[in-house]
């Protein structure tokens, strides 16, 4: 089923000789029923200001304006791509911005209104960087009401992981603490060209107006890094260089310093943040 009239995706990266480049993490979904789903994950996008990051030959940028978008910057750091993608801003005039460039170097307040949506196949290499920095702006809440993100399986379900899993770690905390987090769908290497070694998903966050508890937003992203970079060892061990004091710290915030940080529940993290930043 065609989403609008512009050729198939097949037919655009044959025309533009786009060959997918591993060196900067690309594998291009081509099925243009998926980017609509995707673009669907993302809620009602009915007039919204959208950003996106490695559109890539564009399926998915088709799918976001063809569900109604009111404006999808486009930031792309494949100057091969860029014909491909002016080919569909003449097709929806006045509603695409394409944007040579780093995502990581390009502020999209300079080009669109908050709030704005997400909504991306990151490229492999940027997606976790990307997050991060999504989830810990100076100021919340963000400039962002909505992440929809592919990521590799793996990285998905760090990021919903839950206190007691293997998977549970830094990325799970720092996204519940501020956003609703779920797999929206998941896809089979074969979606893709070139098909990668894994699966993929696509992980919707929502914004909170406030994080779920009380922490000062570097104080909890030390005391998170510093307990998983070292996930076997005992936290009293793992968190020994953040305070002199860390034991009575550990007791004073409900956790046993015998625990290791996989078992630490978001809230009792932030209750250890606020007790290290009371010192």
């Amino acid at each position: 089923m065609a989403i609008d009239a512009l050729p198939p995706l097949r037919e655009v990266i044959a025309t533009h000789g786009l060959s997918a480049r591993k060196a900067l993490g690309q594998n291009f979904l081509l099925d243009l029923n998926l980017t609509a789903k995707i673009a669907r994950a993302a809620g009602d996008l009915e007039g919204a200001q959208v950003l996106e990051v490695g559109p890539g030959p564009g399926g998915l940028t088709r799918g976001l304006l063809a569900s109604g978008a009111g404006k999808v910057l486009a930031v792309e750091k494949d100057a091969r791509c860029l014909p491909a993608l002016s080919e569909i801003g003449d097709a929806y005039p006045g509603q695409l911005e394409v944007v040579e460039g780093d995502a990581l170097e390009i502020d999209p307040l300079d080009h669109l209104t908050a709030p704005y949506k997400v909504v991306a196949n990151l490229p492999y290499n940027v997606g976790t960087e990307l997050l991060i920095r999504w989830l810990t702006p100076p100021a919340w809440p963000p400039k962002w009401d909505s992440l929809t993100l592919m990521f590799q399986r793996e990285v998905a379900d760090r990021i919903v992981a839950q206190p007691g899993s293997k998977t549970y770690g830094r990325l799970a905390v720092l996204a519940q603490w501020r956003a609703e987090a779920r797999i929206a769908l998941t896809l089979p290497p074969e979606a893709f060209t070139p098909p990668p070694k894994v699966s993929s998903a696509v992980v919707h966050l929502t914004a909170l107006p406030a994080p779920r508890f009380e922490a000062e937003a570097d104080v909890l992203e030390r005391v998170v890094a510093r307990a998983f970079g070292q996930r076997r060892k005992m936290l009293r061990a793992a968190l020994k260089g953040l305070t002199p004091d860390i034991e009575d710290r550990l007791v004073a915030a409900g956790i046993k310093p015998t625990d290791r940080a996989e078992q630490v529940p978001l809230e009792a993290f932030c209750a250890l943040a606020r007790q290290v930043a009371a010192k």
